[in-house]
């Protein structure tokens, strides 16, 4: 007959507790807790060490905030006040203004496109901006 400790054995005994077993039964119960640590190494060793970041940007994704629905709010309500802004131009200038900010188009290919000189889309944009800047201050 050996004595063991349950508690070796199993987690849920928090204190002390000996029992005396057949030889047998002890060996079984310390062939299973070698296997379980065995298999706790196999494991810890085999696994795959690889970055999420290798094709599709999962972890750099999970690295970023993700923004509070008032976060979302107040970006819908400057997108607006921006879009009214913008809409806010006379047609010609709107135009240049949204190819020159959104699209990032050079001034030169701009006054290409419309058969114009480069310095009027130049200016066309600074005055736009200007007029955009204005109407914003009203709003914001």
């Amino acid at each position: 007959m050996t004595t063991i400790n349950l508690k070796d054995f199993y987690a849920w005994y928090t204190h002390d507790e000996y029992i005396e077993v057949s030889d047998e039964v002890a060996a079984e119960l310390k062939a299973g807790k070698l296997y379980e640590a065995a298999y706790q190494r196999r494991t810890t060793r085999n696994k795959a060490q690889y970055s999420l970041d290798c094709d599709d940007g999962i972890e750099y994704s999970a690295c970023l905030h993700e923004p509070t629905p008032q976060e979302l709010l107040d970006r819908m309500e400057l997108f607006v006040h921006l879009w009214n802004a913008l809409n806010s131009l006379p047609e010609v200038q709107g135009v240049r203004v949204e190819a020159h900010l959104i699209l990032g188009k050079s001034y030169r290919q701009i006054a290409r496109e419309q058969g114009v000189d480069k310095s009027a889309v130049r200016h066309s944009v600074k005055s736009g901006k200007a007029a955009m800047r204005k109407y914003l201050k009203k709003f914001l």
